[in-house]
């Protein structure tokens, strides 16, 4: 259960931003964000108004609601036709402006909205959402050091259940069994549309450099045209890279990793590549800290892709490299801070974000480093802390 102090300060920096903003109100319908002020997913509608209590609307089921939720106004509502009412019957009347999540939205929502509030201004408040949700509490921090922990374990078991001739597929089973057998909740939401996050990502040798529509460096065969990503139906053989990225996942909150593996000696084009990898990682972190641009880290990983020889395998092959090095993570997969080109904007205390330089080599492998760290006063702390050499199996 998410503590009541916890809702309250999330709460608070929320209003803090409306205000600023000059936005009376904002109405939350996803989930992923009702949860994070609520501390429930039961079907609801969240009403913060910028100043005063907020109200939680819940449509199915509200006594689970009223059980998860510390907050102090939570209301059975059956359809959002209701919203109005009840909201003028908690607040004494309704917004001027209501604020909403535009930028995942429906539109045929928008417009259901418009109607049920004539004459209020509907205004977007995503970035508000973003920005409030991007600073991480410790208690938010200590989630995902459990989904760490879990995910080290899961990695752990790879020597144990890898083997030749085993399909990449089937090694990604086995180790969705060992997560779910720690508490792994194996969905990783995804703020996108048509983007849809698994836990699993297993790639060997030429899989790894077959691009696919994800957004991210490594796309992967799948299984086929209607999930054409991540682990397929390829045998993994000896003496090819084989990269294992798997997201844990406790208590909503998410952790982004990868490591490599070898059945038998790593070739040496792929261990020097990942040695490149591993200094582009701590190049990049030496240097992040609050107040540095992740515009400016992006440009420094990719300089020092450069410095090493690798510019035309970093982040994809040429012509289809991806133009980010690092992805904001949490109770969303891809959360602000991005360390993007273009995002000029400086890193935070409390912001936590998933660090990921790959090297693709279309027709051969891939490989690459990934880890989910968190920015502190004087730098970042790496949470999901494992050892980082390429581990090499007996065949």
């Amino acid at each position: 259960m998410v503590p009541a102090a916890e809702l309250a300060r999330r709460i608070e920096s929320f209003q803090v931003e409306l205000r600023a903003a000059e936005v009376d109100a904002a109405l939350l319908l996803q989930k992923v964000d009702y949860y994070y002020f609520s501390g429930t997913m039961q079907l609801s509608y969240l009403y913060i108004p910028a100043e005063g209590e907020p109200l939680l609307m819940v449509v199915r089921d509200w006594d689970r609601a009223r059980n998860e939720s510390a907050l102090a106004n939570v209301v059975p509502c059956p359809s959002v036709r209701q919203a109005p009412v009840l909201i003028q019957a908690q607040q004494g009347r309704l917004p001027a402006s209501l604020g909403l999540e535009f930028d995942v939205l429906p539109v045929k929502e928008y417009f259901r909205i418009q109607k049920l509030f004539p004459g209020v201004r509907l205004t977007d408040v995503s970035g508000l959402i973003h920005r409030v949700r991007s600073r991480k509490s410790s208690w938010e921090v200590g989630q995902m050091l459990q989904a760490a922990a879990l995910a080290a374990e899961v990695y752990a078991a790879v020597p144990r259940l890898l083997r030749p001739g085993m399909t990449e597929i089937e090694l990604a089973g086995l180790l969705e069994a060992e997560a779910k057998k720690r508490g792994h909740e194996g969905l990783l939401r995804m703020r996108s549309l048509n983007y849809e996050a698994y836990t699993w990502h297993i790639l060997s040798g030429a899989s790894g450099g077959v691009v696919s529509y994800l957004d991210g460096p490594v796309g992967g065969q799948g299984l086929s045209p209607a999930f054409p990503v991540g682990a397929g139906r390829k045998p993994i053989e000896a003496g090819e890279p084989i990269l294992v990225d798997f997201g844990g996942v406790v208590n909503g909150y998410q952790v982004d990793e990868t490591r490599m593996y070898c059945l038998g000696r790593m070739p040496d084009k792929f261990r020097r590549a990942y040695e490149a990898c591993l200094e582009i990682e701590r190049t990049v972190l030496e240097a992040a800290r609050p107040g540095v641009s992740c515009h400016y880290l992006f440009g420094l990983a990719r300089a020092t892709a450069e410095k090493l020889g690798y510019e035309d395998a970093f982040l994809g092959p040429k012509g289809k490299k991806v133009r980010f090095v690092g992805h904001g993570i949490g109770l969303e997969i891809n959360e602000p801070p991005y360390l993007a080109e273009g995002h000029d904007y400086p890193l935070e205390a409390g912001m936590t974000f998933a660090l990921e330089p790959k090297m693709v080599f279309p027709g051969e492998g891939a490989v690459g480093i990934e880890d989910t760290v968190v920015v502190e006063a004087n730098g970042c702390r790496r949470l999901t802390d494992m050892p980082d050499g390429i581990i090499e199996i007996e065949p």
